[in-house]
């Protein structure tokens, strides 16, 4: 397999790292989740799966996200769609299959809003739309909320990290402007959403919501009833490209 790597420029100066596999569409483009990097084991998986396939891959690290330029803490749904689109419109060609991760799959689909006619379909991974309010500002102790108020950052402790994570206020606003849950979701391609049952960071309702936002007709739901928020495993990962096979061969007919 061969792994072209690269920085791309963006419109304000910020570089984002990523690593491509040259291919025929549909390609795909996987996105990582919060606080997480290109280089995770669902991104091998699938980069592998596409080289013995023929068909084009890249993945990046979204800014403020590994060896991509930017401030955590500076980051939100806004600027990670930003990234997203950039790399749509400048690193590849043809219609692509974006497959998010927990919040990769907010991403992803902010995205598929943003550049419709470039989607051929969709996957989550335990998508995380609206994570931000739900799943983190609701959950905050009356002196954490303070913290947050008076300093504008706070450390979270992390179960997938041993250094806690440092969540600024602009995550929380920017959250709160990228809303997807209170409404249908306007896309038409087919759309896949995974979701491990003993996920403790992303419940697994979440998909069922999002599947009932989707308009499009052509979605389905897949629960791994003993998997967790990675989905990681060995047969967690065929079954991520047994996935993407089947959407490919649905999406080339």
């Amino acid at each position: 397999m061969t792994i072209s790597s690269g920085r791309l420029t963006t419109s304000d100066g910020n570089t984002l790292a990523y690593d491509q596999v040259e291919g025929t569409p549909p390609g795909v483009v996987f996105l990582h989740g919060l606080n997480s990097t290109r280089h995770g084991n669902k991104a091998n998986a699938l980069a592998d799966y596409c080289a013995k396939r023929g068909y084009g891959f890249l993945t990046f690290d979204m800014f403020g996200h590994g060896d991509s330029s930017g401030q955590f803490v500076e980051g939100g749904p806004s600027r990670w769609r930003d990234d997203t689109v950039a790399v749509l419109d400048k690193l590849t060609t043809g219609r692509q299959i974006l497959v998010g991760s927990s919040m990769g799959g907010w991403v992803m689909l902010l995205a598929a809003l943003a550049r419709p006619e470039r989607i051929a379909g969709l996957i989550g991974i335990a998508a995380a739309p609206d994570f931000t309010d739900e799943m983190m500002a609701s959950v905050l102790s009356a002196a954490q909320k303070d913290q947050l108020a008076r300093d504008g950052i706070i450390d979270l402790e992390s179960p997938y990290d041993d250094k806690p994570m440092r969540i600024g206020q602009h995550l929380i606003a920017d959250g709160r402007r990228n809303t997807l849950l209170t409404k249908p979701i306007p896309l038409a391609c087919p759309v896949r959403l995974l979701h491990g049952q003993r996920d403790d960071s992303v419940p697994w309702q979440r998909s069922m919501m999002v599947a009932e936002r989707l308009t499009s007709d052509d979605v389905d739901v897949i629960l791994v009833k003993d998997g967790d928020h990675r989905l990681s495993r060995d047969r967690d990962l065929v079954l991520i490209c047994n996935a993407l096979d089947l959407l490919i061969a649905r999406v080339k007919t």
